[in-house]
């Protein structure tokens, strides 16, 4: 998400990487201590000093190289292009430019070529909003939603259109097993709010393959909740969808929804079951933990890497938020609560759930700089894989790392982390052994990295500068890290 600079967020700095994890199916894991990893290295210049903890430094690919054309640093060997650009490229199916603030976004393999669906995290007053398309807008009044970018194998654009539109701000989402993507709509502003025609606070389906969301993509899945949603990650043995939510006053929840008893999953089944079942389909439920038979209230207070709680799951009494937000129908001793709930993503043991910093004056009970969690359904646990002190010093261009917010798999090894933090901003890579390294440097300004994804065949590495709002595509001699 924006990391927006008002009176929750002044002067936060955040740091995150994986210590320990598994993703995708591909047995990636991250080993060692947290005083190990805490501090990330890079190939960047060695005269800026690790913080306490910072791992042996890793080259990656090599050092940056800084690009005469001061939008995209990468090391020798590696260039990109500009898939999209806001207000620059154009749409295909109106001529308007392509939308501002580019977010969360996933590649799927689409005839001969790649589909990027991308989200747009619009709230109102961006220059470039998503056009109105009849079939796919929610609301006429919003100006959200979500682009497919057409591709060629290689990662040449061919066109780009409207795939949802009429919805606000588009944060980040999360991908089906059969092919789809969920966008995520953060915030929970009801109709008549801001001009709004319509309730908004809602998760959207989207086809890559376009000439299917007309009459689809447009529709919420309402049994999902209304709330300030940021991402999600679905359990493809139970079809268990885990949502987090990035909201204050109160701070956010972890949310499941538990489909019901003989749904059969697949595309657009959710749209079938919503239409059959309604708003209220399966059961929408909100995290409790305990440690030693003790309620936890806030994630914060959990310190040490390794501690694991026990988790319960307690149903949302009014999912669509009627008339109370869905955080604020319970109470502290009911449920657990964490600042920045943010990403989510399925991998080979469970869910992996960030929450990006805490601090005191937020109401948090603990300062951190991020952690990073395994929800484990089969043990019914969440355990704590890292955690990360504060930074201090954003601006200098080294070791230290701040701000995760989306985050891929590497189908070459570890994952991909975009930063969305203080000063300088980079794509961060993390080898399986936890090493950190930077894969690459905005040059063009001071804006977050955003929606990395890979191309189906690992080739291409799709991510975004949310603003002015660029979708760059990244080639190389990839080789395993």
């Amino acid at each position: 998400m924006t990391l927006r600079r008002d009176t929750h967020h002044t002067g936060i700095s955040r740091r995150t990487l994986l210590r320990t994890g598994s993703a995708a199916g591909l047995g990636i894991v991250f080993a060692g201590s947290i005083e190990a990893l805490a501090g990330c290295a890079t190939a960047t210049p060695a005269s800026t000093p690790a913080p306490p903890g910072a791992p042996p430094a890793t080259d990656g690919y090599g050092p940056l190289v800084a690009d005469p054309k001061k939008i995209l640093s990468l090391p020798a060997g590696f260039r990109y292009t500009v898939v999209a650009e806001a207000g620059v490229s154009s749409l295909s199916d109106g001529g308007e430019p392509t939308p501002s603030d580019t977010d969360g976004t996933a590649a799927f393999a689409t005839g001969s070529g790649i589909t990027l669906v991308n989200n747009h995290e619009i709230v109102g007053d961006e220059d470039f909003t998503v056009p109105v398309r009849d079939g796919l807008t929610y609301d006429p009044a919003a100006g959200g939603g979500t682009t497919n970018i057409e591709l060629s194998a290689t990662g040449e654009r061919v066109r780009e259109y409207v795939s949802l539109s009429g919805t606000v701000n588009n944060c980040a989402g999360g991908t089906t097993p059969w092919g789809t993507w969920l966008t995520c709509e953060e915030t929970e502003k009801k109709a008549g709010t801001d001009g709004l025609t319509r309730d908004h606070g809602w998760v959207f389906e989207v086809s890559p393959v376009g000439s299917e969301n007309p009459g689809r993509s447009a529709e919420p899945l309402t049994f999902l909740g209304r709330y300030p949603h940021e991402a999600v990650a679905i359990d493809p043995a139970s079809n268990a969808v885990y949502l987090t939510e990035d909201a204050t006053e109160p701070n956010g929840l972890l949310y499941r929804w538990l489909p019901p008893v003989g749904f059969a999953p697949g595309k657009w089944a959710l749209q079938a079951l919503r239409r059959s079942a309604g708003d209220l389909a399966g059961t929408l439920q909100a995290m409790s933990c305990t440690r030693d038979g003790q309620h936890v209230a806030d994630l914060s207070t959990v310190t040490a890497p390794g501690t694991a709680l026990d988790v319960e799951w307690v149903d949302v009494p009014d999912r669509l938020a009627t008339t109370t937000s869905t955080r604020m129908q319970f109470t502290d001793d009911q449920v657990t609560r964490s600042r920045k709930f943010e990403g989510a993503a399925w991998g080979a043991e469970g869910a992996y759930i960030v929450a990006s910093y805490a601090r005191l004056d937020d109401g948090s009970a603990q300062e951190h700089d991020g952690q990073v969690w395994l929800l484990e359904p089969a043990g019914n646990r969440i355990t704590l894989t890292t955690r990360f002190a504060r930074n201090t010093a954003p601006d200098q261009d080294g070791t230290n790392y701040d701000g995760p917010d989306n985050i891929t798999v590497n189908p070459h090894g570890g994952v991909v982390v975009a930063e969305d933090g203080e000063g300088v901003q980079h794509l961060l890579g993390v080898t399986p052994a936890g090493e950190a390294y930077a894969l690459a440097r905005n040059d063009l300004n001071g804006n977050e990295f955003a929606g990395p994804t890979f191309s189906p065949d690992g080739k291409i590495l799709f991510a975004g500068i949310q603003s002015p709002g660029h979708v760059l595509a990244i080639t190389g001699p990839w080789t395993p890290t």
